[in-house]
């Protein structure tokens, strides 16, 4: 009997199981002694409806959702030369997948939750796999002002992504507090590494600003560290011009504080998928979503993490389709980029329906095992 293949099928098997009991059993603190005391921390809501292990492990391994696409999308791709060119007096956006998003606000070059890797996972051989490469190669990333961290779940902070970024260019990182300890493990220098605490303002330059802003989640990238560092959203201002980047979140009040607080937001950026009717109060989903940009006091709202990995229970274009079939009668207007394209404000109005397009791409996944490692 050959033992290894036996032995890595157990692995991937109580990987999954691990994975889908944690999403059952999470849970959201009342409050937390890394951040700042505000009632925006919330409790867990009772009445949300919990999925039973057995049955979220049935949906898991034999579940009829087509959580992968029959096609893979893409490839997608990134004009460099108009990226290059485009100092931008005003708001560029240019979405990479997942919640990985490039944006050029008066001038800065901001991006958030740099992920690179193929899988979005502990191991580089099993977990959540890419259904298109990142549209830019990391080599080719233009001059960045900072890096923003919303927390640090593997599909959110990719450690090959960061100390490719940390050994190549001298950008620095801002990140919610705690979570520097990883940074600080994976030998990035600390003059690179910046800690906040939820409504802290960092200013960058005279024009610039940065706020570290609550959300209600959860974080830890093992089963022994859970909550051990804060999750965050960010706000993003410039003289005119203000993004709010969500990170991941469940519903809560908070939405309303920052709302009032830093909006109305030209753009807000806000999770749809990877939720399930158990997890809402760790994950807003497409309809929840429409309501925290509305309270956030939003213009635009531009929908992220979906459509690039495989991590939850639905099919993978269910989130979008949703969100669309709601959007219109909520009155709530979106933009729904092609990855890797470039849009400039005010047409941040893009209407995109790239996951319906019948795409050329490889039958089978490409020979690198990472991006990052063929950005060397």
């Amino acid at each position: 009997m050959n033992i290894r293949p036996a032995f890595f099928s157990a692995i991937i098997f109580l990987t999954g199981i691990l994975s889908v009991i944690q999403a059952c059993q999470h849970t959201v603190p009342t409050d937390s002694n890394l951040s700042s005391p505000s009632h925006e921390s919330g409790e867990t809501d009772q009445n949300t409806p919990q999925r039973s292990k057995f049955s979220a492990l049935m949906d898991y391994f034999v579940g009829g959702a087509k959580r992968v696409p029959d096609t893979l999308p893409g490839p997608f791709s990134t004009d460099m030369n108009e990226l290059n060119k485009k100092q931008g007096d005003g708001l560029q956006i240019t979405w990479l997948g997942h919640s990985t998003v490039l944006m050029t606000i008066e001038g800065k070059k901001f991006l958030t939750d740099p992920v690179w890797s193929r899988r979005c996972s502990p191991v580089s051989f099993m977990g959540p796999k890419r259904f298109f490469d990142a549209p830019i190669r990391l080599k080719d990333l233009p001059k960045l002002d900072a890096i923003l961290i919303s927390h640090d779940h593997y599909d959110h902070l990719d450690k090959e992504t960061i100390l490719f970024i940390a050994n190549n260019t001298d950008t620095p990182f801002y990140m919610p507090y705690g979570v520097g300890k990883h940074f600080r493990d994976w030998g990035v220098p600390e003059n690179r590494i910046n800690e906040y605490r939820w409504w802290d303002e960092i200013k960058l330059g005279k024009t610039h600003t940065l706020v570290l802003t609550p959300t209600r989640h959860f974080s830890g990238r093992t089963l022994f560290d859970r909550n051990s560092t804060l999750w965050a959203s960010w706000v993003i201002m410039g003289k005119e011009k203000k993004v709010y980047f969500g990170g991941d979140s469940g519903m809560f009040p908070g939405f309303s504080a920052i709302g009032e607080k830093y909006g109305p937001f030209d753009i807000t950026m806000l999770e749809i998928g990877a939720f399930d009717k158990a997890w809402s109060d760790i994950h807003l989903g497409p309809l929840n979503a429409i309501k925290a940009h509305k309270m956030l006091n939003g213009k635009t709202m531009m929908p992220i993490h979906w459509g690039t990995f495989n991590l939850a229970l639905h099919a993978w274009d269910e989130p979008i389709e949703t969100l669309i079939s709601t959007a219109r009668s909520e009155k709530c207007e979106l933009f729904i980029p092609t990855p890797g394209k470039i849009y400039d404000a005010p047409n941040l109005t893009a209407y995109s329906m790239w996951w319906r397009e019948k795409t050329e791409f490889q039958a089978q996944a490409p020979s690198e095992p990472a991006e990052v490692e063929a950005a060397n």
